[in-house]
């Protein structure tokens, strides 16, 4: 009985083993096919030499996924072994053969392109653009309200004679309307002769203080010249509170002028008249080209006119509800166009809006 039972068992374990030995192969045989069709795949992948360097090491290398098939080997049955062993061979072949033949053709296209390549030839310029001179100057003045703690705004460039005019403290028949050229759209709509018309519109809406900057486009009927245009730029600014004087004004306008222009410049205030500020004044550097000893630029005088500024007038607050009694504060403006021609030393106010590469690229 005890030698009946044992052949069955002997029996059993020759067929396990037989079994396991036919898995191991067609395991190995699954993998050979998976990294034949992964490789055939990457080699249509690769455009440059160092991605066929990569391309190589896994594939080829030593510790490479080829290699690690003959490492496995060792696993399979003895009979099997030169069976799969030569399908592996013919794969690490195949794999190589696709290799070579990709390194070829790379190496082929870089001595093509090297040989079109005429190393002699001068360089292609490569063009940049740059910001308008105007902007620069524009930017340039914001930044420095804009650190003495001022708000932007902006407004509307056509305008109605109301805004423009009226609530400005200019009556219908002010002879300080003839001082701007004015371009009317209808009797009265009309394009903006200043940016001040957005002071009125910023004080109809917002309550007290207000303390902004309003830069923007204006329009002006007058001849083209070397010295004047039909379109320019503004910056105005205005500031309103409670006990604001002119004193503040001026030293505003002086930090600025410091900043903006150097420390080392001297500055004047002469009088003048604005029908929306009393008192006025307009404001005066040292030329500093000649330094206040005399040039063209300043018509010998050795000074520069830059601005013009005062007090806003109380009748103008009467348009927007602000009680004259308790508020006061002061407004200014100034061209921008005039201050980049002195600045740049601009002889011809034409230049800024022609558009020429050749004047722009200085900038």
């Amino acid at each position: 009985m005890t030698a009946g039972k044992s052949r069955p068992r002997l029996s059993i374990t020759i067929m396990v083993e037989d079994f396991f030995i036919s898995y191991i192969g067609n395991t190995m045989l699954n993998k050979i096919g998976k990294i034949k069709q992964s490789a055939i795949n990457d080699i249509q992948t690769i455009r440059s030499l160092s991605d066929l360097d990569n391309y190589r090491i896994k594939y080829l290398a030593r510790k490479g996924l080829v290699a690690d098939l003959f490492d496995e080997l060792r696993n399979v049955s003895a009979e099997e072994r030169p069976h799969i062993g030569k399908i592996a061979n013919e794969l690490r072949n195949q794999v190589q053969s696709l290799f070579d033949e990709k390194k070829q053709n790379l190496e082929s296209n870089v001595k093509h392109e090297q040989k079109r390549l005429d190393l002699t030839l001068p360089g292609r310029l490569s063009w940049v653009g740059t910001q308008h001179p105007l902007t620069q100057t524009l930017d340039e003045i914001k930044r420095i309200f804009f650190r003495m703690g001022f708000g932007i705004a902006t407004g509307p460039e056509i305008e109605d004679d109301y805004h423009n005019f009226e609530a400005l403290n200019f009556p219908p028949d002010h002879p300080a309307r003839d001082m701007q050229d004015t371009f009317f759209i209808s009797d009265k709509v009309l394009l903006r002769t200043h940016t001040s018309p957005v002071q009125i519109r910023i004080m109809e809406n917002q309550p007290p203080p207000v303390r902004v900057i309003i830069p923007g486009r204006v329009y002006r009927n007058e001849a083209v010249s070397a010295r004047s245009y039909c379109l320019f730029h503004q910056v105005e600014g205005l500031y309103i509170d409670e006990g604001v004087t002119f004193s503040e004004l001026k030293g505003t306008l002086v930090a600025f002028a410091k900043e903006f222009y150097g420390s080392d410049i001297k500055y004047r205030f002469r009088p003048s008249y604005f029908p929306f500020t009393e008192p006025s004044a307009e404001m005066d550097i040292t030329c500093f080209l000649c330094k206040g000893k005399g040039c063209r630029m300043c018509k010998q005088t050795g000074w520069l006119e830059i601005l013009g500024c005062g007090m806003v007038d109380p009748n103008v607050y009467k348009f927007v509800g602000y009680d004259p009694e308790k508020y006061s504060g002061y407004a200014f403006g100034m061209g921008i166009e005039r201050i980049t021609l002195l600045r740049y030393s601009i002889d011809d106010i034409r230049i800024l809006f022609e558009n020429d590469v050749r004047f722009l690229k200085q900038f």
